[in-house]
C-alpha cells in the first residue's frame, strides 16, 4: 500500500475488455500507422532539416536522421512490448502502474500533459502563422491582431509594430479538432487518413520532382570538415544534428493511446508504432538528400519557417511547390493537433478509471463512445495557451516531457522483464536490457543538453502534480481502496 503499489496486469487486461467502459474498437492497423504518420510528421521536415544542414551536418543530415531514427527505435521497440502485452488505453501511464508503481505512474501521466496538451496549443500557434502566409498568397489578409497572443507583436512593412489580442485562427482549429473527436474514433481516424494522404503526396511530390534537378557537386564533400568547434560540422556535428532532428519524429508514442480502440491491438499496436517510425525515416532521408542535392547546405544558413525549402525549390522550375509545402506543413499540423488532442484526453480516461482523477474524465457518450467531457475540457484548456499564451513559452515544455515519458517506458520494459519474465508478450523487444539502457542513454543525454529554464517550468509542473496526487488522488485510487 505503499506510493509504489502495482495494478495486477490481469486486473489492467480485465479493464480493457470490459464491454460496458471500453472505447469503441474500429481501427486497423493501417489507421495506426497513419495516426503515427500524422503525430510525427509536421513542419519539423521543412524547416529543422535546412537549418541543421547549415550549421552542423552539411548533406550528411541525411545520416543524422538515420541517427536520430536508431534513438527513436529503442524507444519504439519499449513502447511495442508494453502496447502488445498491456493493449489498454494510457500509454506510459499505463505501464508504469504495471511496473513502476502508482507514484510513478500518476508523475508520467502529468508530465504526459506537457507533451500531448501543450504540444498540441504549440502546434496550433504554429498552424495559425501558416494559415496567414498560405492567405496571403490569395490576397487573404487576417489582422494581426486576431493572429497573435496579447503578448506578442508583429512589424509591418511600413515599420510600424502592432500588438496582438487573441490568435483566432488557432482557437478555432482546436475547436474543430476536438469536436471531431469528440464525434468518434473512426470518424477522426478518416479525417487523419485524408490529411496524411495530402501531405505525403507532397512530401513525394518534392521528392520526385526534385530529384531531376539534384546537381551532384553538392554532395561534395559529404561531411564536411569540422571548424574546430564541437557541434560543428564533422561526425560531431552529425550527432549533435542527429540530436536537433530527433525532435521532427516526436509523436509516435501517442499511437499506443488508441489501445483500447484497436480492433487486434496485441499485432496491431507494434505495427502501428514501429511501422510509422519506418515510413517517416524512409520519407525523412529521401527528403533531406534531395534538399541538399538541390541547394549547397551553405545557401540554408540563416534561414527559418518554410525559407529552407524555399532556397532548394529556386533550383528547380516548380516554384508552385511553395505554395504546396505550406498546404503540406497546413496538414500535417492538423493531423499532430488530432493525435496530441486523442492522446491526452485517453491519458486522462484511463487515469480517471483508476481513480486519480475526477470521474468527469471518464465519462462516455452514450452515443458516439467517446470521452466527450474530457474532450471539452481540453478544448477550453488548449485554446486558451493557443489563443494567449506565446508559442516560445509552451513549446520549451513540450520536449522535455516526452523524453521524460520515453525513458520511463524503457525503464519498465527492463523492470517487467526481470519482474514477470514468462508474462506472455506478442511482441517482444529484443537484446533486453541493451535496448532499453540505450532508450534511457540517449533520451537522458538529449534531456541533460536542454535549457536550464526547461528544467525549472518541468520541476515546477511536477511540483503541482506532486500536491494533487497527495491531496486527491491517493485518497480516492481504486487499487487502494479495494
Amino acid at each position: 500500500m505503499g506510493l509504489f503499489i502495482k495494478k495486477p496486469l490481469n486486473q489492467l487486461l480485465e479493464q480493457a475488455e470490459d464491454s460496458e467502459k471500453s472505447l469503441k474498437r474500429t481501427l486497423g492497423p493501417t489507421n495506426l500507422v497513419a495516426l503515427g504518420i500524422g503525430a510525427i510528421i509536421g513542419a519539423g521536415l521543412f524547416s529543422i532539416t535546412g537549418v541543421a544542414a547549415a550549421a552542423n551536418a552539411g548533406p550528411a543530415i541525411t545520416i543524422s536522421f538515420i541517427v536520430a531514427a536508431l534513438g527513436c527505435a529503442f524507444a519504439g521497440l519499449c513502447y511495442a512490448e508494453f502496447a502488445s502485452m498491456i493493449p489498454v488505453a494510457g500509454s506510459a501511464y499505463t505501464y508504469s502502474y504495471a511496473t513502476l508503481g502508482e507514484f510513478i505512474a500518476w508523475i508520467i501521466g502529468w508530465d504526459l500533459v506537457l507533451e500531448y496538451a501543450l504540444g498540441a496549443a504549440t502546434v496550433a500557434i504554429s498552424w495559425s502563422r501558416y494559415l496567414v502566409k498560405f492567405l496571403e498568397y490569395y490576397d487573404i489578409h487576417i489582422p494581426h491582431y486576431l493572429a497573435m497572443s496579447s503578448y506578442d507583436t508583429a512589424t509591418l512593412a511600413d515599420g510600424s509594430v502592432v500588438s496582438g489580442m487573441i490568435n483566432l485562427p488557432a482557437v478555432v482549429i482546436v475547436f474543430i479538432i476536438s469536436f471531431i473527436l469528440i464525434k468518434g474514433i473512426q470518424e477522426s481516424a478518416f479525417v487523419n487518413a485524408i490529411i496524411v494522404m495530402l501531405k505525403v503526396t507532397v512530401v513525394l511530390v518534392f521528392i520526385f520532382l526534385g530529384w531531376g534537378y539534384i546537381n551532384p557537386d553538392n554532395y561534395i564533400p559529404y561531411v564536411p570538415e569540422n571548424t574546430g568547434t564541437f557541434g560543428e560540422f564533422g561526425v560531431s556535428g552529425v550527432i549533435r544534428a542527429a540530436g536537433i532532428v530527433f525532435f521532427a519524429y516526436i509523436g509516435f508514442d501517442a499511437v499506443s493511446t488508441a489501445a483500447q480502440e484497436s480492433k487486434n491491438p496485441k499485432k496491431d499496436m507494434p505495427i502501428g508504432i514501429l511501422g510509422s517510425l519506418v515510413v517517416c525515416t524512409i520519407l525523412y532521408v529521401l527528403f533531406a538528400h534531395v534538399m541538399t542535392g538541390l541547394a549547397n547546405y551553405k545557401e540554408f544558413a540563416g534561414q527559418d519557417g518554410i525559407a529552407p525549402v524555399a532556397v532548394a525549390i529556386s533550383h528547380t522550375p516548380y516554384t508552385f511547390l511553395q505554395q504546396a509545402i505550406i498546404l503540406a506543413i497546413l496538414a500535417g499540423y492538423t493531423s499532430v493537433i488530432l493525435v496530441m488532442l486523442m492522446g491526452q484526453s485517453r491519458v486522462f480516461f484511463s487515469m480517471s478509471r483508476d481513480g486519480l482523477l475526477p470521474k468527469f474524465f471518464s465519462d462516455v457518450h452514450p452515443k458516439f463512445r467517446t470521452p466527450y467531457k474530457s474532450n471539452l475540457l481540453f478544448m477550453i484548456f488548449v485554446s486558451l495557451f493557443a489563443g494567449f499564451v506565446p508559442a516560445r513559452v509552451v513549446g520549451e515544455m513540450v520536449s522535455i516531457g516526452t523524453l521524460l515519458a520515453f525513458v520511463l517506458v524503457c525503464a519498465g520494459v527492463w523492470v517487467m522483464r526481470v519482474k514477470m519474465p514468462n508474462q506472455p508478450r506478442a511482441f517482444k523487444t529484443p537484446l533486453v536490457p541493451l535496448v532499453p539502457i540505450l532508450g534511457m542513454i540517449i533520451c537522458l543525454g538529449m534531456m541533460a543538453f536542454l535549457p536550464g529554464d526547461t528544467w525549472v517550468r518541468l520541476l515546477v509542473w511536477m511540483a503541482m502534480g506532486i500536491v494533487i496526487y497527495f491531496v486527491y488522488s491517493k485518497n480516492n485510487s481504486h487499487l487502494r481502496n479495494q
